[in-house]
């Protein structure tokens, strides 16, 4: 029998040992097991394995992950709800019990992928069926907190933990949207009137206010004006009998006879008259009678303001 060269068994047992060193990416690990039982972990670098006894499993990510979802659910009130979601996950840690569980749990990444999905739907189809189409839309953040409190222990026990799930898009049927849409432009409408109406009482308001104090300010001041006529014309008059007082008493000391002064009184009037008027007719009695009556109205005047004093 011949014998194999020894170049070839060393060339051999080359590549053997060769085989036995593992590179390991970072942000991954690698999951080592012997005749198919596992074994142990391999940490990101060059590491080295027993040739053909160990072998590498499986090499699993650490770093984040992200799925987007897309699925329907059904309201309280039988109205159909579309979601569009984006879910942000990672494994728990990089201990040992972790990684065999990421590892052996499910026996591939497509089984774990729809187990998360098919999770998270049932979990939002649950929350869903129990609020009416209208609510819906203002309990994203409702919607994201149920899913959480859901989820989280049994990706613990996956060997993942989530991170973040974003509610990016929640649509309704086309005839649901159209009916929302006439809703909100109802509302808007009626607030729009409420709002003009407000504002058309308060102009109204702040109006009559002001006409009110218009009327008050030009009451006050009509009112004060009479006062100060009144008083002016009661000075004129008192300075006129104290004027015509004088006159007479003057004219006593000096033994003239006071209808000289009335006589003067009443031409000055006359003249007054014809030198002021403005086309207007006055009628006055010019024959003797009526001066001679006139002067002893206008006697008998000056003798009560006398007697007053």
């Amino acid at each position: 029998m011949e014998q194999i060269p020894y170049y070839i068994i060393g060339v051999f047992i080359l590549i053997v040992i060769v085989s036995g060193f593992v590179t390991v990416n970072q942000g991954t690990v690698a999951v080592i097991t012997v005749f198919g039982k596992y074994r142990r972990i391999m940490a990101p670098g060059l590491n080295f394995k027993i040739p053909l006894i160990e072998l590498v499993y499986k090499r699993i990510s650490i770093q984040n992950r992200s799925a987007e979802l897309e699925f329907q659910a059904v309201s309280q009130d039988q109205a159909n709800v579309y979601f569009k979601a984006m879910l942000l996950y990672a494994v728990f840690n990089q201990a040992e019990e972790t990684i065999k569980n990421v590892a052996f749990k499910f026996v591939d990444d497509r089984s774990f992928m729809q187990a998360l999905i098919r999770t998270i739907e049932g979990t939002i189809r649950s929350f869903v069926a129990t609020k009416k189409q209208a609510e819906i839309l203002g309990l994203r953040t409702e919607i994201i907190q149920e899913v959480k409190k859901h989820l989280d222990d049994t990706l613990e026990q996956w060997g993942f933990h989530m991170i973040d799930i974003q509610l990016n898009d929640i649509t309704f049927d086309e005839e649901i949207i159209k009916s929302m849409s006439r809703v909100v432009a109802s509302n808007n409408l009626k607030a729009a009137a409420e709002n003009e109406g407000q504002a058309l009482l308060i102009t109204r308001t702040k109006a009559a206010e002001a006409e009110g104090n218009a009327i008050k300010i030009s009451a006050l001041a009509e009112k004060e004006a009479a006062q100060q006529r009144g008083q002016g014309i009661a000075l004129f008059r008192e300075e006129v009998a104290k004027g015509m007082a004088l006159a007479a008493k003057e004219m006593t000391d000096a033994d003239l006879d006071a209808s000289f002064l009335l006589f003067s009184m009443w031409t000055e009037a006359i003249k007054h008259f014809g030198e002021t008027g403005k086309g207007n007719v006055i009628f006055l009695d010019g024959s003797t009678d009526g001066m001679n009556k006139t002067i002893n109205q206008m006697m008998g005047m000056m003798k009560t303001t006398e007697n007053a004093k």
